[in-house]
């Protein structure tokens, strides 16, 4: 009886093991500060330039509120003669506030997707922040892109996801490294 009694408690502390000291999700400001790097993007829309090089910088502002401010620039070199692309700088600015969700946080503009706005979100898992951006098309399709930014260390790893009505039709991955806090 004795056996089976320690056998029981060794088996509980061993479920219980993973939960005790688990990773908890990483606060926003840990993400704060200027974070610059590079990544490579693979696509199937584009016979001329299926992986490309792209130059990346995130600027992170965690504000009073408990929100953030996010502006990401992304140089594209992705179009014209391969042997020379255009270069194509593209900037975008989100505001997020908390929501009532821990680790949860929405756009400050509430856009209306059946207008043509986007719909944006964010959230932290362990050491990720996951911003979502989905717009709706005219025919009702749906446009989806998912920045994941991970910490891992001294650095930010990038994982882009861009889905188009359930097809993945451009990802990159990169890695950023913090310029100033």
């Amino acid at each position: 009886m004795a056996r089976i009694k320690i056998f029981v408690a060794i088996a509980l502390f061993m479920v219980a093991l993973p939960t005790v000291g688990s990773a908890k999700d990483t606060p926003i400001s840990a993400f704060k500060g200027d974070w610059r790097g590079n990544a490579i993007s693979e696509n199937n829309v584009s016979v001329n330039f299926p992986i490309t090089s792209r130059d990346i910088d995130v600027d992170i502002r965690p504000d009073a509120a408990g929100g953030f401010n996010i502006t990401w620039r992304t140089l594209l070199r992705q179009k014209g003669n391969p042997s020379s692309p255009k270069e194509v700088l593209k900037e975008t600015t989100l505001t997020f506030v908390i929501t009532d969700k821990p680790g949860v946080w929405k756009d400050s503009k509430d856009g209306d997707v059946y207008a043509g706005d986007t719909v944006s979100w964010a959230h932290i898992r362990k050491q990720t922040l996951t911003i979502y951006v989905m717009a709706m098309s005219d025919t009702g399709d749906y446009d989806m892109q998912i920045y994941k930014r991970t910490l891992t260390g001294l650095n930010m790893e990038l994982d882009f996801t861009a889905i188009r009505d359930g097809a993945v039709r451009r990802t990159a991955n990169g890695r950023l490294i913090l310029h100033g806090k």
